[in-house]
């Protein structure tokens, strides 16, 4: 059996730490704490089973074959390495955890791409103190009002218009 020996935490708690959310550290601190203990207990105990003298029993022990049906059940014994079961599902569920990154990132960068281009239009405009009527009407068409094509009644606003008025919205 290939021995699976631990010989330190292979965990990078600090950067763990990083990621965990505020209301989350006081079960990070617990969760260390156990993995911690566990690795000291781990640790504490031999890799191998100490090996037995069986001649000294054979000599001491009166009853004759107590001893070497003992050995035979001892050496018998195979405990088995628990299998690994759950790494294969892990590993699949950090490429799709990858993909849907990678997937984000794609569309971040181009949500990023129209807002710098928003920026840029704006930038562009004359500033909102220096412009007219007239300015805003040229670089907002479809805000600013236009009394003779799309009349509405003071404030202006969507919800003060008449029902079926050119510049009205529908009421649901």
């Amino acid at each position: 059996m290939a021995s699976r020996r631990i010989a330190q935490s292979s965990i990078n708690w600090a950067a763990l730490a990083e990621r965990v959310p505020p209301n989350q550290k006081a079960n990070l601190a617990a969760f260390k704490t156990k993995s911690d203990k566990y690795l000291r207990s781990v640790v504490a105990n031999p890799e191998t089973a100490p090996k037995i003298d069986w001649a000294f029993y054979k000599k001491n022990v009166p009853v004759a074959g107590m001893v070497d049906k003992f050995q035979k059940a001892y050496e018998a014994l195979q405990i088995p390495y628990p299998p690994d079961n759950v790494t294969k599902l892990v590993e699949a569920q950090e490429k799709e955890v990858q993909q849907e990154i990678a997937k984000f990132v794609k569309e971040s960068e181009s949500r990023i791409a129209e807002h710098q281009a928003q920026i840029a239009t704006l930038k562009s405009l004359l500033p909102f103190d220096q412009m007219t009527m007239e300015d805003f009407r040229d670089s907002f068409p479809e805000q600013a009002l236009d009394p003779i094509n799309r009349p509405t009644f003071w404030p202006h606003t969507p919800e003060e218009q008449e029902p079926g008025a050119p510049n009205a919205e529908p009421h649901h």
